[in-house]
C-alpha cells in the first residue's frame, strides 16, 4: 500500500436547502490537512484529499480515512490537528467527531 492512512474530505457542491460541505469549508479542510501533514514531513505517508459526496451530508462536513473506514462529522478547522495527532499518528480515532 502506497499509504498507510488515506484521508478523503468532502467537497461536494449541492444546490440549497440541502446542506453541503463544500459550502461548509470542504476546500478549506482540504487545504488545512494537505499543510499540516506537510509541515509535520506526514505527507509521505497520510495523503488527504478532496473528495465528491461521502453520502453523510447530514453530519457535514465530513471526511473519512482509510483504511479503517472512520468516518467524522461536523469537522472544523480546530479539529485537524487532534485527528492528525490521535488517529493519524496514534491509531485512536477522536470519537466525539466519529459518525457511527
Amino acid at each position: 500500500m502506497k499509504y498507510q492512512k488515506h484521508v478523503f474530505i468532502c467537497t461536494n457542491q449541492k444546490d440549497a436547502p440541502k446542506k453541503c460541505c463544500g459550502d461548509e469549508r470542504g476546500m478549506a479542510l482540504v487545504d488545512a490537512f494537505k499543510n499540516s501533514l506537510k509541515e509535520k514531513g506526514l505527507n509521505v505517508e497520510i495523503r488527504a484529499q478532496k473528495a465528491g459526496c461521502l453520502d453523510v451530508c447530514g453530519f457535514g462536513p465530513s471526511l473519512v480515512v482509510y483504511p479503517e473506514g472512520t468516518f467524522y462529522g461536523n469537522v472544523q478547522l480546530t479539529d485537524i490537528e487532534e485527528i492528525i495527532e490521535s488517529h493519524l499518528v496514534n491509531n485512536t480515532p477522536v470519537e466525539r467527531l466519529v459518525i457511527s
